[in-house]
């Protein structure tokens, strides 16, 4: 799954790896040196603080155990990166959709379960590091196939302005936090709005597509609109 496509690199992908299974990280390591030639191994640790304090950190992307026991949600994990310039891949042994998609809308540019083929993981770091998005199709077929409702599939892009304009942003925000025009950034709701109506679910309002954004995983329920009460949108119908 692409999305939004950054000029291609032509350093080597800084890599680095965070896993607290030391066999697992071992072998990643050396699979990854040995099958990749555009992929620099630069640290491979075992702890969120060894990562930040590694000499090569910040690096071009990690990829990052989800299920590392630091009591640490991983949203936090993920604003951290981002604000450092790094792209994330997770690893996870789970593949519940629900958190893929809480993981995609916490700013992960990849999801990858442990037990998939190691090729992905090649796949996953390089497309991660030109900014695009990459979900194995195992996992794309297993959130296709919770959509029990009939949600309407969503591009990154569209679930990234659904987050931030359903998390309480306006559109001028949603443009600048993406870097797009609002006339941009218009047309992606435009085309979420379109896209819903088709499927006979109506996300008209403001209130209406936080609330839809929640049930369809990309707004996580414990983190945004911590402070704000639906009044705050009850009239706020969407730009036409």
């Amino acid at each position: 799954m692409t999305i939004t496509r950054e000029p291609i690199r032509r350093e080597p992908i800084r890599l680095a790896i965070v896993d607290d299974h030391r066999m697992l990280l071992g072998a990643l390591t050396e699979w990854i040196r040995g099958a990749a030639d555009d992929i620099s191994m630069v640290a491979a640790v075992t702890t969120w603080p060894e990562l930040l304090t590694h000499p090569e950190f910040p690096v071009d992307v990690v990829l990052l155990d989800l299920d590392l026991k630091d009591n640490l949600p991983v949203s936090v994990k993920l604003r951290a990166l981002k604000s450092a310039g790094v792209k994330t891949v997770l690893m996870s042994t789970y593949s519940e959709p629900v958190v893929v998609r809480e993981a995609i809308a916490a700013g992960a540019l990849g999801y990858l379960v442990k037990s998939e083929e190691a090729d992905m993981i090649v796949e996953a770091i390089r497309a991660a590091s030109v900014g695009d998005s990459f979900i194995s199709t195992e996992l794309d077929l297993a959130l296709a196939a919770d959509d029990l409702d009939s949600a309407p599939r969503l591009s990154a892009q569209e679930r990234r302005v659904m987050a931030l304009y359903g998390g309480g942003e306006p559109v001028k925000q949603v443009a600048k936090a993406l870097d797009i025009s609002e006339e941009t950034a218009k047309s992606y709701l435009k085309r979420i709005r379109e896209k819903y109506r088709l499927v006979g679910i109506d996300v008209g309002t403001k209130v209406a597509l936080r609330k839809r954004a929640i049930q369809d995983g990309l707004l996580p329920r414990d983190e945004y609109l911590a402070n704000q009460s639906a009044d705050d949108f009850e009239d706020d119908v969407l730009p036409s």
